[in-house]
C-alpha cells in the first residue's frame, strides 16, 4: 500500500519570485505526495503558475506572520476540502533552506518507520524548550488530526518578530505534543548553531539540505563546507541552488564565498572573530 503524505509547504521570497530552488524541492515533494504551497510574499500570477503542475493548491500574500502563518494558510485550506484525513502522514516544510541535495524518500521512510507522533529532520536540544526544528516535520494523524492541533494552527498570529515566532510557535508545536503525551524524535541532534555553521557535518549525517543562512554567516569561512556539499549533491540539486543563490546573493558573491581552501576559510573566519571581538 502506497504511503499518502500531505506537505503543508511554507514559501518566501522578498521580490515575489517563484525560483529555481523552490520549483526543485516541490517538485521533489510531490513525488513524495501531494503539495499546498502558501507563500508569504506578493507573487504573480505569472509566478505561482511555475509551482502548477506540483502543487494541488497555491496561494500567496504577504501577511508577515512567517512560516507559521504560512503553514496556517495552507492547513486551513486542506481543513476547508476537507482531505486531511486522507493521509498518513502531514508535513510542515518550508524553504528556508536548498535541497534536498539527495534523494528524500529513503530518509523520510525511514523517520515515518520510527513510529513516531511527530518527528523532524533535527532537533534542537535547547534546555529550556528543546524542540523540532520547524524547517521540516512530520505527524502522524492522532497529531495532525487532534482537536488540539486544529486550535494550535489557527491560533496563530502576527508577532513583532522572529524570536516571538519561534518561542510561540517553533517551541511551541513541541510542547503542545509533549504535554499531550505524544511521541517525538528527530533524524540528528543538533547543538546551538549546528545546523548553520557545521554544514558538512549535517549532509555527512544523512540531513539533505544546506540552510540558506550558512551562506551569509561568519563572513563566508563556511564556503569551502558548502562546497564539499555541492560537489556531492545531485546535479540537478546544485544547479538550481546556486543559481537561487547568486540571484539572491549576488554571483561575485557566491563565486567569492566558494573560492579558496582551508586556509583562506580559517582567515575569513578569524576576521569575523575579530569584528565581533571590536563590536563587544
Amino acid at each position: 500500500m502506497n504511503t499518502k503524505r500531505l506537505f503543508l509547504f511554507a514559501g518566501y521570497d522578498p521580490k515575489g519570485v517563484v525560483d529555481e530552488a523552490l520549483v526543485y524541492y516541490v517538485r521533489a515533494l510531490s513525488k513524495l505526495g501531494d503539495v499546498v504551497l502558501f507563500m508569504d510574499s506578493d507573487c504573480s500570477a505569472a509566478q505561482l503558475k511555475k509551482l502548477a503542475p506540483y502543487v494541488i493548491w497555491a496561494g500567496a500574500r504577504r501577511h508577515g506572520e512567517y512560516d507559521f502563518g504560512s503553514y496556517k494558510r495552507a492547513y486551513e485550506y486542506a481543513a476547508k476540502k476537507k482531505i486531511l484525513n486522507q493521509y498518513d502522514f502531514v508535513y510542515l516544510v518550508n524553504d528556508s533552506v536548498y535541497g534536498p541535495m539527495r534523494p528524500l524518500k529513503p530518509i523520510i521512510e525511514k523517520l515515518e518507520s520510527r513510529g513516531l507522533d511527530a518527528f523532524g529532520m533535527v532537533k534542537n536540544p535547547n534546555h529550556h524548550a528543546p524542540h523540532i526544528g520547524s524547517w521540516f516535520i512530520g505527524m502522524r494523524p492522532g497529531v495532525f488530526l487532534s482537536p488540539m492541533f486544529d486550535k494550535f494552527m489557527r491560533s496563530i498570529t502576527r508577532q513583532p518578530d522572529k524570536g516571538s515566532v519561534a518561542i510561540l510557535y517553533e517551541h511551541g508545536f513541541t510542547k503542545m505534543i509533549m504535554s499531550a503525551g505524544f511521541s517525538w524524535g528527530c533524524q540528528k541532534t543538533v547543538f546551538n548553531r549546528g545546523v548553520y555553521n557545521r554544514v558538512k557535518a549535517q549532509f555527512k549525517s544523512n540531513v539533505p539540505f544546506i540552510k540558506k543562512l550558512s551562506f551569509t554567516r561568519h563572513n563566508g569561512s563556511l564556503g569551502r563546507q558548502i562546497n564539499y556539499v555541492l560537489r556531492h549533491a545531485d546535479a540537478p540539486a546544485r544547479n538550481a541552488a546556486l543559481k537561487s543563490a547568486r540571484r539572491t546573493m549576488g554571483a561575485e558573491y557566491i563565486d567569492w564565498l566558494l573560492r579558496g581552501g582551508k586556509m583562506t576559510m580559517a582567515a575569513r573566519f578569524l576576521k569575523y572573530m575579530w569584528k565581533k571581538y571590536k563590536n563587544g
